[in-house]
């Protein structure tokens, strides 16, 4: 069986890399977004590069169905399986056409509400449609697993922040210079920092920014970290998490445009909650935050149960009851 996994760079591609051991599929297909993250972490795997595909871009989207079509001639696809977002639109739709067995998983970061993609995909007949919030569990939807119920934290002996990693995010449009500002005087003298800045303009801060940075290359400077401060997106909280860093994460806010939405405060919200970062605003973050996650270190369950995700009957959408007579 070879099975398609398709998923925008990014978040999108961390969470589905990261649920790819417990579903149970070996001969792998990608289509994703082609950037230095991605190709780091999917190197030596079969990937077909997709153009970028940027939220509510349908000429993106009907770009990348054009380019979709050769995967299907080219490979014995027998399942479909996607974490979103846009690039889902173009890729899900075809396979369902073609009869092949396919999933959508929405993202993590959708609490009680499935996004834009989700809800264009769950109208598509055939297509099966999972949450990873136990909390959307209506109409087509049906819970699989929450990525955060692998992870805990215990405290360690607190030791003095030698190195960080900042991760804003690489989502083109928004800036978030306001943590910046807030951040860089915080930064204990002498502490080496590997800044990943995205589009955010960092004139004027005096510090040395990468737009963007390789997964392998990131996931090892976090590693040796001893702070991990980042945007609240579910693609550097899961690789913080994965390498054993409790993050500071300052959710992104639609009211200062750094975001289209606030389904950051969401994301922050929950792992807080689970005791799996230390939640700020930008604009209260303090060193003592910084000093507060240097002091836990995060584990992970070794052995994670698997994820049926194939032949499982979809839940079909549940209808108002009609008035006698009528």
């Amino acid at each position: 069986m070879t099975a398609l996994l398709v998923a925008n760079d990014g978040g999108h591609l961390m969470q589905l890399h990261t649920l790819r051991p417990r579903l149970g599929v070996e001969d792998v297909v990608w289509a994703t977004v082609r950037t230095p993250q991605s190709e780091s972490m999917l190197a030596g795997e079969r990937v077909h590069w997709m153009a970028p595909c940027p939220p509510r871009d349908m000429g993106a989207v009907a770009r990348n169905a054009v380019a979709a079509r050769r995967i299907f001639r080219e490979h014995d696809i027998t399942l479909a399986v996607s974490t979103g977002a846009a690039l889902a639109l173009a890729v899900l739709p075809q396979a369902r056409l073609r009869g092949i067995e396919t999933v959508y998983i929405e993202s993590a970061t959708r609490y009680d509400a499935p996004s834009l993609s989700g809800r264009a995909l769950a109208m598509v007949p055939g297509i099966t449609t999972f949450s990873q919030s136990s909390a959307l569990t209506k109409g087509h939807w049906q819970y699989l697993a929450s990525p955060w119920e692998l992870y805990d934290t215990a405290p360690v002996r607190q030791q003095p922040i030698r190195r960080m990693v900042v991760s804003l995010g690489t989502q083109e449009g928004y800036g978030f210079r306001r943590l910046l500002e807030r951040l860089v005087p915080l930064v204990p003298e002498g502490t080496e920092v590997l800044w990943q800045t995205g589009g955010t303009d960092t004139t004027g801060l005096g510090i040395d920014a990468r737009e963007r940075v390789p997964a392998e290359e990131m996931a090892a400077a976090i590693r040796a970290a001893d702070v991990v401060v980042a945007h609240a997106g579910t693609g550097i909280a899961l690789m913080a998490l994965e390498n054993g860093k409790l993050p500071v994460l300052v959710p992104r806010r639609a009211m200062h445009g750094e975001h289209v939405d606030d389904h950051q405060l969401t994301i922050a919200l929950e792992l807080s909650l689970r005791d799996l970062c230390i939640s700020r605003d930008a604009d209260s973050l303090k060193a003592r935050d910084l000093e507060a996650a240097a002091s836990r270190v995060v584990t992970k369950v070794t052995d994670p149960p698997p994820l049926h995700i194939s032949g499982v009957v979809r839940i079909p959408r549940q209808r108002a009851a009609q008035p006698a007579g009528v």
